[in-house]
């Protein structure tokens, strides 16, 4: 295995035990660093504050991370205008938490065969929201109805 020092040099190749044995005697422990190369790299440093630094990295990513969720809103194909303009102000409420949206349409009994009008209805629904979307996914047909997941952008996708 290819051994490197606490302060950064490179010892060379060494068997296990005698690695072992150096990092004894300088007061450290043999942590193996990479596996995936030939010969293995190990590194003599204090595990203790190797462990802490690598959480302590961890936990730096994950609050750089950005959690967006995916809220949903439901409308049916007689919805009344009023109750649509309601959800859009919640849909651009979402968007300025930073969440992004599934628009879905149910659709009961007969009017599952009424595709075509209920995608237009659809359609016209997601132009009435201001400031333009992105659309993820095109509108998808399910069993239940219609569906659509849609985020805050500049330009209308299609």
């Amino acid at each position: 295995m290819r051994v490197i020092d606490e302060t950064g040099a490179n010892i060379g190749t060494l068997n296990t035990q005698e690695a072992i044995k150096i990092a004894k005697e300088r007061g450290y422990d043999l942590v193996e660093i990479s596996d995936k190369v030939d010969p293995p790299i190990c590194k003599i440093i204090d595990y203790g504050k190797y462990k802490y630094a690598q959480e302590k990295k961890e936990k730096k990513q994950q609050a750089h991370q950005k959690k967006s969720e995916i809220k949903g809103i439901r409308i049916g194909l007689t919805t009344s205008s009023h109750d649509l303009e309601i959800r859009v102000h919640q849909i651009e409420k979402f968007f300025k938490e930073g969440h992004k949206v599934r628009v879905e349409m149910g659709l009961q009994g007969r009017e599952k065969a009424h595709g075509d009008l209920a995608k237009e209805r659809l359609e016209l629904f997601l132009t009435m929201i201001s400031g333009g979307i992105k659309r993820e996914e095109e509108i998808k047909r399910s069993p239940r109805g219609m569906s659509v997941i849609i985020c805050q952008g500049k330009q209308e996708v299609q």
